[in-house]
């Protein structure tokens, strides 16, 4: 059971590794992603602006 234990965590730092040292480039739907959530962080942040101005 052991060895079985110690393949699986190999096996599964060694897909960290490889997802984290994947492509350096930002593709086009990460760039659509930072995107959406800019879109989405200036919405709340807008939403909390006008709750503001109601409580007022």
């Amino acid at each position: 059971m052991k060895i079985i234990r110690n393949i699986i965590v190999v096996l599964a730092l060694s897909a960290v590794a490889v997802a984290t040292s994947a492509c350096p480039e930002k593709g086009p739907a990460e760039k659509a992603g930072e995107k959406v959530d800019k879109a989405v962080d200036k919405t709340k942040d807008a939403a909390k602006d006008v709750a503001k101005d109601v409580k007022k």
